[in-house]
C-alpha cells in the first residue's frame, strides 16, 4: 500500500515535535506540575454597567474597544467632581482604564481593592463553604489589605481567576524616566509580593530597580510599574513551552504602555523577566516611538522571533543571562507552536548584550550589588555608555 505524502509529512511532523517536547522537558528537568490555565482578557467585571451609564448625557468609551488616547481625551473633558463620580460607581472599570488620569486610577482601585477585602471577609465565614475555601478567601482579604497600606499606588486590579494587579513604584505623574517591569511564571495577585526570593517578584524587582536609580541619579524624578496584567503560566508545564498565554498578554502590555504615552509620560525602559519576554516579544511590535523607549529581556526563553529585525520595534534592544541561570539549559526552539525560539542573548540575534556576572540564578538579576541591577538602572536612565 502507498502512503500518502501528506501523511508521510503529518508523521514527520508528529515525530519532530515529540523530540522537541522530550528536549524542552529533558532542559528542564520535567514538567514541574505546571497546570494549564484561563487567560483573562477583556474589560474588567462592571463594563457592561458601564456602558449602560448615561448619567452624564454622553456615552461613555467602551473599555473594550476605546482607544487610550480616546480615554485620555475623554477625562480631560471632565471636571473633576464628574470624574470622582465615575470612580465611585464604577471602581473596576476606571482603575483598569489605560488613559484614565493616573491619580484617578489609584482611588478607584483603593475602592475596588476593599470591596474585594469585604467580599472574602464574608466568604471566609459563610457556613456553606468549607474549610479550605475560609482559609482560600482569607488569603486573599489579606492580600487586597496589603495592597491597600498607607503609601501603595495600585494602578490596576482585576480579581479574576488568580488576580492581577500593577503597582506604581514612585510618583508617575512627575517622572522623569520611568519603567516596566514584566514578570514570568507563577505570579498572580498572591505571588505579586512575598518574603521569599523578594527580586522574583513584580514589587521587590521594581524597588530595587528604583533604589538603584535613585542612588545613581539622586536629582532624577523617577518611577517604576510593577505590572502583574496577564494570566501568567503555572510551573514549568505546557503553558510555559508555548505561547498562547503570552498571546493573552501582550495586547494588554501594549495598551499599558499605550495609555501612558496618552498621559505625557516619557516613554519608559521595559524590563521582561523569563516568559515575559515571550510577552513583550509579541508586544513589541505594535508599540510605536514615544510608547518604549528600550526592552531588556533577561533571563528570557526566547522572544518568538528570529532576531532584532523581526521585532519591529523603535527601541533599543538588550539581552542579559547569568551563567547560573537554568533557562539557559532550555532549548531555543519553535516548532509547531511549542518553545520561545531564538536566544536572546546570542550574538545571531542582534540584542545588545548586558553584563549579568554577578546575578545568581533565574531570580536574581534585580537583587543590590548585582553588575546586571546597575546596569538595568543605567539603561532605565538613559545613561547607555555606562552599560556593561
Amino acid at each position: 500500500m502507498t502512503v500518502p505524502r501528506n501523511a508521510v509529512r503529518r508523521s514527520k511532523r508528529t515525530v519532530v515535535a515529540a523530540a522537541l517536547a522530550a528536549a524542552v522537558v529533558a532542559g528542564t528537568g520535567g514538567w514541574a506540575a505546571g497546570t494549564a490555565q484561563t487567560a483573562v482578557t477583556g474589560p474588567a467585571p462592571g463594563a457592561a454597567a458601564w456602558r449602560a451609564d448615561h448619567s452624564l448625557g454622553v456615552r461613555l468609551p467602551d473599555p473594550a474597544t476605546a482607544a487610550p488616547a480616546e480615554i485620555a481625551r475623554f477625562f480631560a473633558s471632565l471636571p473633576d467632581g464628574r470624574r470622582e463620580a465615575l470612580a465611585a460607581r464604577h471602581p473596576l472599570t476606571v482603575g483598569n482604564l489605560d488613559g484614565a488620569p493616573v491619580a484617578l486610577r489609584y482611588e478607584a482601585n483603593a475602592r475596588a481593592l476593599r470591596a474585594e477585602r469585604d467580599r472574602q471577609l464574608a466568604l471566609a465565614t459563610d457556613p456553606a463553604g468549607t474549610l479550605q475555601d475560609h482559609q482560600q478567601a482569607r488569603k486573599a482579604a489579606d492580600r487586597c489589605a496589603a495592597l491597600l497600606a498607607p503609601g501603595r499606588r495600585i494602578l490596576a486590579f482585576d480579581p479574576r481567576g488568580r488576580g492581577q494587579v500593577a503597582e506604581v513604584h514612585g510618583d508617575l505623574a512627575t517622572a522623569e524616566r520611568t519603567a516596566v517591569i514584566v514578570p514570568g511564571s507563577d505570579i498572580d495577585l498572591a505571588s505579586f509580593d512575598r518574603a521569599k526570593d523578594p527580586y522574583g517578584t513584580p514589587t521587590g524587582m521594581a524597588a530595587s530597580l528604583r533604589r538603584q536609580m535613585a542612588a545613581d541619579a539622586p536629582g532624577t524624578r523617577t518611577a517604576v510599574i510593577a505590572w502583574a496584567g496577564y494570566t501568567t503560566p503555572v510551573g514549568l508545564g505546557p503553558d510555559a513551552a508555548t505561547g498562547r498565554l503570552a498571546e493573552a498578554g501582550a495586547p494588554r502590555l501594549a495598551r499599558l504602555l499605550s495609555g501612558l504615552a496618552a498621559l505625557g509620560t516619557p516613554a519608559p525602559a521595559v524590563f521582561c523577566h523569563s516568559y515575559g519576554s515571550v510577552v513583550c516579544g509579541l508586544a513589541a511590535p505594535h508599540l510605536e516611538r514615544g510608547e518604549i523607549a528600550d526592552l531588556v529581556v533577561f533571563g528570557s526563553p526566547g522572544m518568538r522571533h528570529d532576531n532584532v529585525a523581526g521585532l519591529h520595534t523603535p527601541a533599543r534592544v538588550w539581552a542579559a543571562r547569568d551563567a547560573s541561570d537554568w533557562i539557559g539549559d532550555v532549548p531555543n526552539v519553535e516548532l509547531l507552536g511549542l518553545g520561545h525560539g531564538a536566544d536572546p542573548t546570542g550574538p545571531a540575534f542582534g540584542a545588545r548584550p548586558v553584563s549579568a556576572k554577578k546575578a545568581k540564578g533565574h531570580t536574581g538579576y534585580l537583587a543590590p550589588g548585582t553588575d546586571s541591577l546597575r546596569n538595568f538602572a543605567a539603561i532605565a536612565l538613559g545613561r547607555y555608555a555606562e552599560v556593561r
